[in-house]
C-alpha cells in the first residue's frame, strides 16, 4: 500500500510545497525536474560574478525585483532535487482526489475531524456530502435546538452508518452545562465604549440599557472591578457596581449583542453544577438514542465524571465521556479529570475567557501530552476555522492553528459555527483535512513514547502494542488488529504508527466509537469460530476496497484485554503477506 512518506521541506522547497498544495502559480512539475532545475541554476550561477567558480549547486535567493543572489549549497543536495519533486507530485493528488478519510489508500488522513451539525448541515444531503469530505464525528450542541430537531440528525447518521461499509460516523452528544447567558432581544443592539449597561436577573428583560441572565446567582457571583467577557471576550464590560437583582457595567470594548450571548466573568467560574438538571435529560436522551460520547461541559473536579459513569452504568449505556476542560476551576484537578475519564477536549473559548489567553496554547499543549500520556483521547476546539463561517478561505494563523494540533498529537480537531451555522461548511471540512494531511506528511513516526516505562508495567498489551508500532513502522506495514472492546485499537492509537491501524470488530457500536481515534480505521466484519478464515477475509476485505495491495505485508496483532481465538496468557504479532 502506498504511504505518504514523512518528509522534511526546508527553504525554497517548503515554499514550492505550499504553492501547489494550495493553487498558486509556479512552473510545471516537469520544469522541476531534476536535470533541468540543476542547469537552470548552473545558468543562474554563470551569469552571476559574486560566485565562486567551484561546481556547485545554487538556490536563487529573491532579495529585491532588480537583484538577484545566489547561494550556494553543498554538492551532496543535488539528489535532493528528485526527492523534492516527488513531494511536489504526492502534494499535487490532494487537490486530485476525493477527500474522503478511507477512499483513497495512498493518501489517508490520520487526524479525525469532528463537525458541529446545525441549520447548514443538518440535511440528508449535507450529512452525506459532510461525511464524504472527511467527516468523522458528528457533534451534537445541545445548547441549541431541541431533542426533536437532534433526533432528526441521529436518525440520518445512523442511517448513513448503515449504507456505508467502508466508513462510519460517531455521533456526540454535548451537553449544554452551567452556561451563563444573556437573554432575548427582539433585535441585535450596538454598545460603545464608554457607555452604561445593565445585566439583570428578571426575567424577560431586553432593550437597549438592560437585559436578563439565565442564572439566578450572577448578581453573587460577580464584584466590582470584574471584567465581565460577552463571548469570549469580543465584546467587554466593566462590574461598576451591583443591587439585589442587577449589576450594573461600564462597556470597556463595544460591539453588537445579539440574544442569549455567552457571558463569563474573567478568573472566575460560576458557582453552578456541571450537569443541570437540562444536560441530565439531554443525558438520558443519549442513552435512549445510544450516542456514542458525551461531551461534558464545564468540568471542575473528577467527582462529576464518576457521577456520570455511575449513572451510565446502572443504565446499561455503553458511551464514552469526554470532559471540556474550558473553566479555571478544572485546571487545579487536571490530572485526577483526565483519569476519571476516556478523553478531553481542548475548549479553548471559554479557557481563553476564565484564563489569561497567552496560557491558553501552553495548557493545549499540556492536555495532549498528559491525555496521550494515558492513552485517552483528545480533541482541539474552538476557533479553528471561524473566519469560514462567513468567508470561503481561511486565515494563514487558522492554517497554523491546525498544523500545530495535529503537530502535538491531537486525535482530533473540531468544526464549531463553520459547519453548525456557516456560509461554507463544505469548504471548512476540505481545509481541515488538507491541512492535516499535508501537516501528518511531514511527521515522522516510531518516536518512544513518553511513558514507556509505565506502560510496561500496568498490561502485557501495552507492551505489545509498543512493539508491533515499532516492527510497523520498520517493515513500513500496516497494522491488522480483531476487537470486540475497541481496547487494542485504541492502545495501537496512542503509540501513532506510522501506518494505518485497520481494526476489525464485530461490534458495531464498537466500530462507531472508533471513529474518534488517530489512525483508526474502522471495519465491522462477522468474526468466525474459525481464526485463521477470519484472518483470510479481513485481508481480503482489505484488498478488495483497494486499502492493500496483493504481496503487500501487513503487522497482524493478537493481543488485547478479551482474548479472542487465543488463551488469556498468549499474545503474538504475526507478518502476513496478503
Amino acid at each position: 500500500m502506498d504511504q505518504v512518506m514523512a518528509t522534511r521541506s526546508v527553504g525554497s522547497s517548503s515554499i514550492l510545497s505550499a504553492r501547489s498544495a494550495f493553487g498558486g502559480r509556479m512552473g510545471t512539475l516537469d520544469e522541476l525536474r531534476p536535470s533541468k532545475l540543476v542547469v537552470k541554476l548552473y545558468q543562474e550561477k554563470n551569469r552571476s560574478k559574486r560566485v565562486r567558480a567551484s561546481p556547485v549547486v545554487t538556490v536563487a535567493n529573491r532579495l529585491s525585483p532588480s537583484e538577484t543572489s545566489v547561494l550556494p549549497v553543498s554538492p551532496e543536495d543535488a539528489p535532493k532535487a528528485a526527492e523534492m519533486v516527488q513531494q511536489l507530485e504526492n502534494i499535487q493528488k490532494l487537490g486530485e482526489v476525493s477527500a474522503g478519510v478511507w477512499s483513497k489508500p495512498n493518501v489517508r488522513r490520520k487526524t479525525k475531524i469532528v463537525c458541529t451539525i446545525g441549520p447548514s448541515t443538518n440535511t440528508k444531503e449535507m450529512i452525506w456530502k459532510l461525511a464524504e469530505t472527511g467527516m468523522n464525528v458528528a457533534r451534537l450542541n445541545m445548547s441549541h435546538g431541541d431533542h426533536a430537531s437532534h433526533q432528526k440528525v441521529i436518525d440520518l447518521v445512523k442511517e448513513y452508518n448503515a449504507q456505508n461499509s467502508e466508513n462510519v460516523i460517531a455521533i456526540m452528544l454535548d451537553t449544554k452545562g452551567p452556561e451563563v447567558r444573556s437573554g432575548d432581544l427582539p433585535q441585535p443592539i450596538y454598545l460603545q465604549s464608554g457607555q452604561e449597561f445593565t445585566f439583570t436577573i428578571k426575567r424577560g428583560v431586553g432593550n437597549e440599557s438592560c437585559v436578563s441572565v439565565n442564572y439566578d446567582d450572577f448578581v453573587n457571583d460577580v464584584d466590582a472591578g470584574d471584567m465581565l467577557l460577552v463571548d469570549g471576550g469580543m465584546m467587554s464590560l466593566l462590574v461598576k457596581s451591583k443591587t439585589e437583582d442587577s449589576v450594573k457595567c461600564e462597556v470597556v470594548d463595544g460591539g453588537e449583542l445579539k440574544s442569549r450571548r455567552h457571558l463569563n466573568v474573567r478568573g472566575k467560574s460560576a458557582t453552578l453544577p456541571s450537569i443541570t438538571d437540562k444536560d441530565w435529560d439531554d443525558i438520558k436522551f443519549g442513552v435512549d438514542n445510544k450516542i456514542d460520547y458525551y461531551a461534558v461541559s464545564f468540568v471542575k473536579d473528577a467527582k462529576v465524571v464518576h457521577e456520570l459513569k455511575d449513572y451510565l452504568q446502572k443504565s446499561g449505556a455503553d458511551i464514552h465521556v469526554i470532559v471540556k476542560i474550558e473553566s479555571a476551576d478544572s485546571i487545579p484537578n487536571l490530572y485526577s479529570i483526565l483519569s476519571a475519564s476516556d478523553g478531553a477536549m481542548v475548549a479553548r473559548g471559554d479557557l481563553g475567557a476564565e484564563l489569561p489567553i497567552e496560557e491558553v496554547p501552553l495548557l493545549q499543549e499540556e492536555i495532549i501530552r498528559i491525555c496521550r500520556s494515558m492513552g485517552k483521547a483528545v480533541i482541539v476546539a474552538t476557533n479553528m476555522l471561524e473566519s469560514m463561517i462567513v468567508h470561503p478561505t481561511p486565515t494563514r494563523a487558522e492554517v497554523s492553528d491546525i498544523a500545530i494540533a495535529v503537530r502535538e498529537g491531537s486525535d482530533a480537531v473540531m468544526l464549531s459555527g463553520e459547519t453548525a451555522h456557516g456560509k461554507y461548511p463544505l469548504k471548512a471540512v476540505k481545509v481541515m483535512h488538507t491541512v492535516a494531511l499535508r501537516t501528518e506528511a511531514t511527521i515522522v513516526g516510531g518516536e518512544k513514547p513518553t511513558n514507556l516505562g509505565q506502560a510496561f508495567k500496568n498490561h502485557t498489551s501495552e507492551m505489545f502494542a509498543y512493539h508491533a508500532t515499532i516492527m510497523s513502522n520498520t517493515l513500513g506495514t500496516s497494522i491488522v488488529v480483531f476487537t470486540r472492546s475497541g481496547f487494542m485499537a485504541i492502545l495501537l492509537s496512542h503509540y501513532r504508527p506510522c501506518g494505518t491501524i485497520f481494526a476489525f470488530t464485530d461490534q458495531e457500536r464498537v466500530r462507531q466509537r472508533l471513529a474518534l481515534y488517530q489512525g483508526i480505521c474502522p471495519i465491522y466484519l462477522q468474526f468466525s469460530e474459525d481464526a485463521e478464515k477470519t484472518f483470510t477475509e479481513a485481508l481480503s476485505y482489505l484488498q478488495k476496497q483497494g486499502m492493500v495491495k496483493e504481496g503487500e505485508q501487513v503487522a497482524l496483532v493478537q493481543s488485547g484485554r478479551k482474548p479472542i481465538w487465543r488463551s488469556q496468557s498468549t499474545h503474538n504479532i504475526q507478518i502476513r503477506k496478503v
